[in-house]
């Protein structure tokens, strides 16, 4: 055998150990581990932890977003995540709970060994988000931020929807992305929250390349008008792939600006139906 030829052999057996061989990956714009948000199972964990993290292993997740799970200590928890190869990449947080003190989220996270931080909700007045709210939520954000960067840990906030009032020549997301410290603060897109008040996954993300950092994968049924206020029936959370947003443009976009984790979350009641159609619609998408 020529030396040119074991070189090739050698460097297709280094690919496949990785995983990552190009001839499975090559042209797909999914590469990256299958991630939920364990919101999606609000209804199974107080039926039983293990048999929930069973199920989620069962649709081949390795990593989840989540947190503590009351039933559970936190550390036991991270044995059945670890028994499971499941890695807890980003914990929740309770946007006022972590305004008055980081201490408690740094040490969950420690034991969860989740190197991210998401609040998902900005407390106001339904119907009227506005600048003192934005203004607020920026100094609460900085603050946290930074107290979790000290402890080796990234704050996210994850869009809702709401924020995308009109305001200047852009919108009171904008005054938030543009106001908050990127050293302390960045962004989770969640997709249908993006696109249900009116906005452009994909150009969203690319309007801002270096703060998004975690996804939520979410599809809009067809034919839902959405608005600003961050709410709609879970009925109309849909599989990937048969909603209204274009997903395709959306993953590129998230790919080309460096997502570093991507969670599934399924608020609908048929989430074990649509799962697995999700799974296999993300995994088709070629370049």
């Amino acid at each position: 055998m020529t030396m040119k030829k074991l070189i090739v052999l050698g460097c297709l057996a280094a690919a496949l150990l990785a995983g990552e061989s190009d001839l499975f990956a090559q042209g797909k714009v999914y590469t990256a581990p299958i991630g939920l948000q364990a919101y999606t199972f609000r209804g199974s964990w107080g039926k039983g932890i293990e048999a929930t993290l069973d199920t989620i292993k069962s649709l081949g997740v390795t990593e989840l977003e989540g947190g503590p799970i009351a039933g559970m200590t936190t550390e036991e928890l991270r044995k059945q995540l670890d028994k499971r190869g499941i890695a807890m990449r980003s914990i929740g947080a309770d946007y006022k709970k972590l305004s008055e003190s980081a201490e408690q989220t740094i040490k969950d996270a420690k034991i969860l060994g989740a190197k991210y931080v998401m609040v998902a909700w900005i407390p106001h007045e339904k119907g009227n988000f506005n600048l003192e709210t934005a203004k607020k939520a920026v100094a609460d954000f900085n603050k946290a931020g930074k107290e979790l960067k000290e402890a080796g840990i990234e704050l996210t906030y994850h869009n809702h929807g709401y924020e995308f009032v009109p305001y200047e020549d852009g919108t009171l997301f904008d005054y938030i992305v543009k106001n908050t410290n990127p050293e302390y603060v960045n962004f989770e897109m969640d997709v249908l929250w993006t696109a249900f008040p009116g906005q452009d996954p994909a150009k969203l993300l690319l309007k801002y390349p270096t703060r998004w950092k975690l996804m939520h994968l979410k599809d809009l049924k067809k034919g839902v008008k959405g608005d600003l206020s961050g709410g709609t029936p879970t009925t109309n959370d849909v599989a990937l792939g048969t909603g209204q947003i274009d997903i395709p443009a959306t993953l590129k976009a998230a790919k080309k600006v460096g997502i570093k984790h991507y969670f599934i979350e399924d608020e609908s009641p048929s989430y074990l139906k649509q799962i697995p159609v999700t799974i296999a619609y993300i995994k088709s998408i070629k370049e």
